[in-house]
């Protein structure tokens, strides 16, 4: 890849009478979209509403036709057999919206309270990362602001899909006008030639991030101590039992004194795990 120049400045919805979903040929029946929905629950811990069978088949008919499959019974049957496929499916079904400095004052906050007061360098977990555009931004914002050399971020997400795009650090160049310009300059690169109408994160500024893959609904590997977590925008996927082993396990990687993030529309108040310190912005006692 060729970048060596800074960058400057639905699916068809059916009748309502009709009782099955068409994708296709091939019908999503009430019972298979029940049995999808139950197996995302137990491996992911999301709560799919009923309403998302639409949603479901339109996601899910491309690969069923790959597979040339002709139910989402035989489809629901393969994945529960096959890791490989559950892990498709899994990134398949999930939803992975976001952009640059998404829900600005967070970052603001970062720059404008944290890191002033800040004695080390910092570790940051963007616990649900998507395509890694949330912890680049981080990223920015450290290299630029932060008083010790040293930082470190990491971005995990449950989608192996997602998470090789984020290692990849490559964007089509619309979301550029979400950088602030002076960011842009100093860490992107703009694509020529057959890369022309995209733009990558500097090399150097890739270096200080790392992804992985991890479920946050289930165990977590050993991933050390953070000052800063941001779970942004996914706590409102999750059943209130979910929503608070999840949240108690980020905790359990918080130093005393860090502070924990959800978006904007978020909130942590009913678990008791931590104190509210600004909107949507936690800190560990």
């Amino acid at each position: 890849m060729n970048l060596p120049s800074p960058v400057q400045t639905s699916p068809r919805m059916p009748s309502m009478a009709a009782p099955d979903f068409m994708a296709g040929q091939v019908v999503l029946s009430d019972a298979a979209f029940e049995q999808i929905r139950a197996w995302l629950l137990r491996t992911s811990g999301i709560s799919l509403a009923g309403g998302k069978k639409a949603m479901v088949a339109g996601r899910l008919a491309k690969r069923l036709k790959q597979l040339g499959l002709s139910s989402y019974e035989d489809y629901h049957r393969m994945v529960l057999s096959q890791p490989g496929e559950a892990q498709r499916a899994l990134d398949l079904l999930t939803t992975n919206e976001t952009h640059f400095f998404r829900e600005k004052p967070h970052f603001d906050f970062l720059r404008e309270r944290i890191l002033p007061a800040s004695t080390r360098p910092l570790r940051v977990w963007s616990a649900a990362a998507s395509s890694g555009q949330e912890a680049y931004s981080l990223a920015m914002v450290l290299a630029r602001h932060a008083r010790h050399d040293g930082w470190e971020v990491f971005g995990t997400d449950i989608s192996a899909d997602v998470i090789e795009r984020a290692q990849r650090g490559q964007y089509d160049i619309r979301q550029a006008g979400q950088i602030p310009p002076e960011d842009l300059r100093a860490y992107c690169l703009r694509g020529i030639g057959s890369q022309d109408g995209t733009f990558m994160v500097s090399p150097e500024l890739r270096r200080r991030v790392r992804f992985a893959r991890m479920n946050l609904a289930t165990e977590l590997p050993d991933v050390g101590m953070f000052d800063l977590i941001l779970l942004r925008n996914v706590l409102i996927y999750f059943p209130p039992e979910v929503k608070r082993q999840v949240v108690g396990r980020l905790v359990a990687q918080l130093r005393p004194g860090g502070w924990l993030m959800v978006g904007h529309s978020e909130s942590l108040s009913d678990l008791g795990l931590l104190t509210a310190l600004a909107p949507s912005v936690y800190v560990k006692p």
